[in-house]
């Protein structure tokens, strides 16, 4: 008889329900600077270099500059991000980085304003803000100094699910190998529904106004339940 210590821990535990409620909002951010930029990405990277070189190579120095800016934003949240969490600047929070998410969101709403009411077509430069954003949620979730969810990069989430199935089919692996890579992207894609749904009852320059208000929720739930991760920890 398998002795209760001996039992796997349950699936569904704090850290799977931070990290789906983190996915769903960088879907939801996503989803909204896409429609508010007409076409700019966010949390994606690899499609912003494919930008960048080809912008080149076309001749379209506004898109290739654009697209490189996005990529220096989105690597300057993940510096920024891991510097305030090395240097433990959120004590017991340790998912504190919604918070600066926020309010780099919020200079982004701000920004978007300013621009509008000067009638500048500068739609690109709150967008650097919200790559900024998505930048710093990436480091919510760090194990051994590393990444252990990136809740952007749905890309190699996919993936390690792949490769959990593979294991799981041949003998080589659980269910709970590739399930918990299901829910990372099923979150996500949640995340981007959502972001369209409210994008056909809000106009485009109001979105990043929905994603703040959307990262804002978030940050105060995680703020709360990072003090349940905090005692969690403690008594391991």
């Amino acid at each position: 008889m398998t002795s209760s210590s001996d039992a796997p821990a349950p699936f569904w535990n704090l850290e799977t329900e931070l990290s789906s409620v983190l996915l769903v909002l960088a879907g939801f951010v996503g989803a909204a600077a896409y429609t508010h930029s007409e076409g700019y990405f966010v949390t994606f990277m690899t499609g912003n270099t494919e930008r960048a070189v080809i912008g080149g190579f076309l001749g379209d120095r506004g898109l290739a500059l654009g697209a490189m800016g996005l990529i220096l934003c989105f690597l300057a949240g993940v510096f920024v991000g891991s510097v305030f969490r090395r240097r433990r600047w959120w004590g017991n929070h340790p998912h504190g980085s919604t918070v600066l998410a926020t309010i780099a969101l919020v200079v982004a709403v701000a920004l978007d304003w300013i621009l509008y009411a000067r009638e500048r077509d500068l739609a690109l430069v709150p967008i650097l803000f919200v790559s900024f954003a998505m930048g710093i949620l990436n480091t919510s979730f760090v194990r051994n100094g590393e990444v252990s969810i990136p809740v952007t990069y749905v890309t190699g989430t996919l993936v390690k699910f792949a490769q959990g199935v593979e294991r799981h089919l041949f003998g080589g692996g659980t269910h709970r190998e590739w399930l918990g890579y299901a829910v990372q992207y099923v979150s996500f894609a949640l995340g981007a529904l959502l972001g369209g749904l409210v994008s056909l009852v809000v106009d485009g320059p109001d979105m990043l106004e929905a994603a703040a208000v959307a990262s804002a929720i978030v940050a105060g739930y995680t703020w709360r339940a990072d003090m349940r991760w905090v005692r969690r920890h403690d008594r391991i």
